[in-house]
């Protein structure tokens, strides 16, 4: 082998290597916000709705809080929506995003109270409408930056015209929403224990809250029982023993629950340290499974369990109040306490014996009612004691400022005092805290508006069942499709065993509840509340003219009620609606009443963060349930939550927080978007630098993979196209690949499961073409003849493979593949985010060729590997210099070898192919059995146009040149 003379010509002129104007670096950080304006220019959004015979697909809007700059988890959720809408789209149906923000509520009221407080200014001084107006402004203003952020990650939706839900028409609709409760038998007013923040004094929804651990002080008291004593047949003292991390919440203690199922003992304590409450002698009542437990915190050295207790003998007993008769109590606490069965009661923990507090927890509320307790009204709106309770009045359970008050170690101090306080200490435990202010709650007993679930609703709407929970269940079971299916176990179960909606906040910022009360009336009365349509119809009409603040004018309970009822005979209710109710709402002012939506007020998709089952799929669910019968969407799917690279949470403290902004700012949002197609969503997502860093590598790969076709079809046209069936057979197995992908990849955008997508589309690119065709095909695009077959075939698989490629990636990657479009058809009014999917031919599937193709594939990975060590030991420096000997034993496997130019494939010069035993030294594959190879030089001269060593090179016309470069040459 020799390479020919120097002095032939450079023929690098003639080679036709890549052209294109495609950059290889991609500028995201500073070229993405000119596609953003060019896309604002040509109406994108709009002009795809005026695309006609098309079915709808509407994934509804999660509104966002208007009150702070996006976090990551805003952009997870975003960009999901958005590959959902895009692909949707491009598969052919009419694919609508009406983004929306939640505006009412307690934050924004927080927030302009912060204000207040700065400029020592006083709230309730402050007019109700100016003040609310002042929270419009807040949240309007928020409205216009997350905006602004959303569109940057590329977001397409119709940005010009959002929802809020503080828009006097969705005020509107918020309030017609509600008194369709009112109408239909939902809506009631209860006394009874609802978490309370004593901080932001408000009652909070579950969704509302958080659980943090929480350290808090422990009791173990006895109540003495009063009678029958006998039946113990013993005349000492007896004491029933419960155990509260509620101290506070002993002054308003009526009774005492037992479990019938539990195996309870009287014990006596025998020996007790001098440190102990407990005295030798004293008799007390515990579950036997806690008993030891409880002799250990009190103390207890030495005790003995006398005899059984029967839930028969516990019956009817009655027991003393801790505080019964005590000094300055004025005899608040001198009752008889009853001991009550209650299924409640476990052996988890404490005694056995649940003290019971019916304003101050549900499982105690539920057994006040079962039994008659009555309820207690001892704490106050701020979390402290009403003035005049005796000993304990005025004292704070909590403080304003949510830090524990002087309560609970003052009622313990009299509990002591009053030789009640077996025992005491301190745990750490889940506690619940406000999400916004992050102080503990309390349960708190107070009137409030609730919707009852499991009432039979008089409004026609049956379908799926008559109250709203039994609707709620039948449509999580019938109606929606979960992604993943473990959102409908957590829904279910959440919707099974809760309990009714508290509605009302007392607060400022939000749609009131418009209803009226008849003056001195009871809650239980027929006539307690205002039931008029008439009426109802003119509120709507008021909040549709002037927004709900016209709620607060002072003429405005006259003019409702003019003509219909007596002004001066009703109340009117000043609380505003749970925020929750608001979101639930927007079924019916954004799918059912806009254009752009769906008379039936149906989403295709509700998407969210899995703290939303508890939250606004669960709002929603009760909502639409209550006021239409069913759910208001047929599909949920839920995404994890953010994490650092380490798998922390993120928080600002830690600071390990990752803002969109700065991501943007560094790689683009395309590098953030492909770090959402990467990831499974339904799991919680890391990110960090290095992820991020992994993620810009993978770009980069894919982005040479497109810049490789975009290079090789300069001046391509519709002229040189080959039929399939004209094509060779590497051609026509790439079309092949591309009908597989075709329907695999629909199929995982259906499915929502978008890495499934990105990774079959990335391997595809950098697997099956960079480093398998493209490698191949090189040759005959650089140096074939333009009208060559091979040439044509591979520059028309191009074209196909451009035209898929580009529209199956733009819903990840949309601004790069808009880059990539441009690129190639820079017309000023089209866009690849214009374009769908191509129909890819169903007779581009050719399975028995996939099957001798990956035969052919398996045989060059064991050539490929050979000649790799030839090329390591300095052998050889590139393929081209060899010209092996293939030995296949499969005579099959050796024929479909045969049967193509198997050297183009291996990228060799030369290559022969024998069925004869491969010898000794032959390199093998174990995983490729039956193939060896040999290697042997290329025999022959270096064509100084194709680089390849050939025989016949030197003897053409054009010097130093083969056969095919001088034809090639004319």
């Amino acid at each position: 082998m020799s390479d020919t003379t120097t002095d032939a010509p450079d023929y690098r002129d003639t080679v036709f290597l890549p052209q294109t104007d495609f950059p290889m670096r991609a500028g995201l950080p500073q070229r993405e916000p000119e596609w953003l304006d060019r896309w604002a220019r040509l109406g994108i959004y709009d002009r795809l709705r005026r695309k006609e015979g098309r079915t709808p697909f509407i994934l509804h809007d999660g509104p966002p809080y208007a009150n702070g700059n996006l976090h990551i988890g805003h952009a997870l959720n975003k960009v999901l929506k958005d590959f959902i809408t895009r692909s949707q789209q491009m598969m052919g149906r009419d694919a609508r995003y009406v983004p929306g923000w939640d505006c009412h509520g307690l934050p924004i009221e927080w927030k302009i109270e912060e204000q207040y407080r700065q400029k020592q200014k006083n709230k309730d001084e402050v007019d109700v409408v100016e003040f609310r107006q002042e929270c419009r402004a807040f949240a309007q203003g928020w409205v216009d930056i997350q905006r602004d952020e959303f569109k940057r990650l590329g977001i397409i939706g119709k940005w010009d015209d959002p929802y809020l839900t503080m828009n006097y028409h969705a005020e509107a609709v918020i309030a017609a929403e509600f008194m369709k409760l009112l109408m239909n038998g939902a809506l009631y007013q209860g006394s009874k224990p609802v978490m309370w923040s004593s901080v932001e004094k408000t009652a909070l929804a579950e969704a509302e809250v958080e659980y943090h651990d929480h350290t808090s002080h422990t009791i173990w008291v006895r109540f003495g029982v009063q009678a029958p004593q006998s039946i113990w047949g013993t005349e000492k003292p007896v004491s029933v023993v419960i155990w509260t991390t509620t101290p506070w919440t002993i002054p308003q203690n009526r009774a005492v629950a037992f479990n019938p199922a539990i195996a309870y003992g009287m014990y006596q304590v025998d020996e007790a340290a001098e440190t102990a409450s407990a005295k030798p002698g004293e008799l007390l009542l515990l579950a036997d499974a806690l008993a030891e437990g409880v002799m250990g915190s009190a103390k207890v050295t030495g005790f003995q369990r006398l005899r059984d207790v029967t839930a028969a003998e516990m019956d009817g007993v009655t027991l003393a109040h801790p505080f019964h008769g005590i000094e300055g109590g004025a005899g608040e606490w001198d009752f008889d306490v009853p001991l009550l069965p209650g299924d409640h009661v476990t052996e988890d923990a404490g005694t056995g014996f649940v003290h019971t507090a019916p304003s101050h927890g549900d499982d105690d509320y539920q057994l006040g009612l079962k039994f008659g307790l009555p309820m207690t009204y001892n704490v106050e709106p701020d979390g402290s004691y009403r003035a005049d309770l005796p000993i304990f009045g005025g004292q704070a359970i909590l403080t304003p400022e949510g830090a524990e008050g002087p309560a609970n170690v003052s009622v313990i101090k009299q509990l002591a005092y009053a030789g009640a306080l077996l025992a005491k200490g301190k745990i750490k435990h889940s506690y619940p805290h406000s999400w916004r202010s992050k102080a503990p709650l309390i349960f708190r007993n107070t009137q409030q508006w609730f919707a009852a679930i499991d009432r039979r609703l008089d409004d026609g709407m049956g379908e799926y069942g008559d109250t709203i929970r039994t609707r709620a269940l039948t449509s999580i079971d019938k109606l929606v499709r979960w992604t993943p299916q473990t959102g409908r176990n957590r829904l279910y179960s959440m919707i099974e065993n809760r309990p009714d909606w508290v509605l009302s906040r007392q607060r400022a910022w939000g749609v009131p509840l418009t209803c009226f009360v008849r003056k001195g009336a009871r809650p239980d009365d027929a006539d307690f509340l205002l039931r008029d349509q008439r009426v109802n119809d003119r509120i709507i009409e008021a909040f549709e003219k002037d927004g709900a603040d016209v709620w607060y004018h002072a003429d405005f309970k006259a003019t409702m009620l003019d003509g219909v009822a007596d002004p001066e005979a009703y109340d009117q209710v000043m609380d505003v609606l749970d925020v929750w109710f608001d979101s639930g709402s927007t079924h019916a002012f954004v799918i059912r009443d806009r254009a752009d939506g769906s008379p039936d007020g149906i989403a295709d998709l509700y998407l969210e963060g899995t703290d939303q089952h508890r939250g606004w799929f669960h709002s929603s669910l009760l909502q639409a349930c209550a006021t239409k019968g069913r759910a208001p969407y047929k599909g949920v799917l839920t995404h994890g939550f953010t994490l650092d690279e380490k798998g922390m949470k993120m928080s600002k403290s830690l600071g390990n927080t990752v803002s969109p902004a700065d991501v943007i700012k560094e790689y683009g949002a395309d590098i953030l978007r492909l770090w959402v197609a990467q990831a499974d969503y339904t799991a919680d997502l890391r990110i960090g630098k290095e992820i991020l860093k992994g993620t810009a590598d993978s770009y980069r790969r894919l982005r040479n993979t497109l810049r490789f076709v975009l290079g090789n079809l300069d001046g391509f046209t519709d002229a040189e196209r080959v039929p399939l069936k004209d094509m060779p057979e590497l051609e026509q197995w790439v079309l092949h690949r591309l009908a597989q992908i075709d329907h695999h990849l629909r199929k995982s955008y259906d499915a929502y499961d978008f890495q499934g997508a990105f990774q079959t589309v990335f391997q595809f690119a950098t697997v099956d073409l960079s480093a398998f065709y493209f490698d191949i095909r090189k040759d005959a695009l650089y140096c074939d003849a333009p009208g060559s077959l091979q040439r044509r075939a591979a520059r028309t698989v191009l074209d196909m493979l451009f035209h898929r490629l580009v529209t199956w990636l733009a819903p990840i990657l949309p601004f790069t593949m808009e880059d990539v479009w441009l690129s190639r058809f820079p017309g000023e009014d089209d866009s690849v985010h214009l374009h769908d999917f191509p129909v890819t031919p169903a007779d581009w599937l050719n399975e028995p060729l996939a099957q001798k193709w990956d035969g052919i594939r398996r045989a060059r990975r064991v050539v490929t590997a050979a000649l790799e060590i030839k090329r390591s030991d300095k052998t050889i420096g590139a393929s081209l210099e060899a010209a092996p000997v293939v030995h296949v034993e499969d005579a099959q496997a050796l024929a479909a070898l045969k049967s193509v130019d198997f050297a183009d494939i291996c990228i060799t010069s030369g290559l022969s192919l024998t069925g004869n035993p491969a010898p000794s030294e032959a390199f093998r594959l174990s995983d490729v059995p039956g193939v060896g190879v040999v290697f042997e030089p290329a025999e022959g001269e270096k064509c100084q146009r194709c680089w390849k060593i050939l025989p016949d090179v030197g003897s053409h016309a054009h010097p130093g040149t083969c056969a095919r470069c001088d034809a090639a040459l004319g």
